[in-house]
């Protein structure tokens, strides 16, 4: 246990977490059913959220050799009075078997959930040391998709927080102005033109109607390469907890024109009919695959304007660099788009009033 950005001994604090050493052995001991030699904990980067996350790595004095661990999710307040999203949405999932880490404990009052240590490996870092194997890899993937499109949408209840949620014309809605004042008007500091503003709201609006009106499945929400963690042969779901329902397209927009890892489009088309064979097997029944890929063209301009403008915000509102190296890869995505779908083009041109980087070849 060397190589931790951050080493905490029994007594101290961790400088953005609410607890200490002695607590995590109170609180840990009777979870391992035996006494902890030594903690140690490490800061973990998160994903563009109001969560922090923990590693604590743990001697037993029965297992000496061994370096067991566990992750605890800081939610961003505590909320003793109800069950985070997290719980609700993680037995969900873990009753239907899909692969959700354990919840080990939750602590209320102090907001910390103790988790199953997923380990440090995501699909996005097999991507890019293993290209040559990344399409078996991708494929495990999807089988989650139809796994989550198929038999978890079948068993959707309503103690489940997706249930009533949609992604209705004004959820999508809510993200595109979320992207115009984050991005448009925030970092790239464009003074919109009432008229032009109208413009771009009107045809974005009808981008969203005609998703919204798609049938609906259970959708992760944020199903990319950093959110599926790599456990032996298998991959471990994380970050469940803003589920919703929406369209098929949408997870699989989310994995194939990832912000984080791009993948050469023969590998995306690939992946896109193995989808369709799967889904066709476990649906039960055929997907027309022209109307399906104009869903997923359309559903791929609003998600990843949706992660434009987050990218942006982390900047505006938090002077937080880290993600401003994915918005031209994101962008690119969108320009070959609006390029390439002539029912598109209303919208694209549109958007290249306010965003510079649009007004390029394909």
């Amino acid at each position: 246990m060397t190589d931790f950005k951050q080493k905490l001994d029994e007594k101290q604090c961790s400088s953005h977490g609410r607890f200490n050493g002695d607590y995590l052995k109170t609180c840990l001991e009777p979870i391992v059913k035996e006494p902890i030699s030594r903690l140690e904990i490490i800061t973990l980067k998160g994903d563009a959220s109001d969560r922090s996350y923990f590693r604590v790595n743990y001697l037993l004095n029965s297992r000496p050799k061994e370096n067991p661990s566990i992750v605890i999710m800081q939610l961003k307040e505590p909320a003793p009075e109800k069950e985070p999203d997290f719980n609700r949405m993680q037995k969900f999932l873990s009753h239907l078997d899909m692969p959700v880490p354990e919840i080990l404990y939750y602590d209320a009052n102090q907001g910390l959930l103790f988790l199953e240590d997923g380990g440090d490996t995501h699909l996005a870092d097999l991507a890019q040391s293993s290209p040559k194997n990344i399409l078996v890899w991708y494929q495990k993937a999807i089988e989650l998709i139809v796994a989550m499109q198929t038999r978890v949408t079948k068993n959707m209840r309503p103690y489940c927080p997706a249930y009533s949620l949609q992604f209705d014309v004004e959820k999508l809605m809510w993200e595109m102005d979320f992207m115009i004042k984050h991005y448009i008007k925030g970092f790239l500091n464009q003074e919109l033109k009432p008229d032009v503003e109208t413009e771009i709201r009107a045809t974005l609006t009808g981008l969203c109607q005609t998703l919204a009106e798609e049938e609906k499945v259970f959708v992760h929400r944020d199903y990319h390469s950093r959110n599926l963690m790599v456990r032996r042969e298998n991959l471990m779901l994380i970050d469940f907890q803003d589920a919703r329902m929406g369209p098929r397209q949408y997870d699989l927009v989310s994995l194939l024109k990832d912000s984080y890892i791009v993948l050469e489009e023969e590998t995306r088309n690939e992946l896109l009919s193995y989808y369709l064979h799967r889904i066709e097997q476990e649906g039960g029944r055929k997907i027309p695959r022209s109307a399906f890929l104009k869903i997923f063209d359309w559903m791929s301009v609003q998600r990843n304007l949706k992660a434009i403008g987050t990218f942006a915000s982390q900047y505006m509102e938090h002077k937080n660099e880290r993600y401003l190296e994915y918005i031209d890869p994101t962008l690119r995505y969108i320009l070959d788009v609006i390029h390439s779908r002539s029912d598109l083009e209303p919208l694209g041109r549109a958007l290249k009033q306010a965003i510079p980087g649009l007004n390029t070849s394909s």
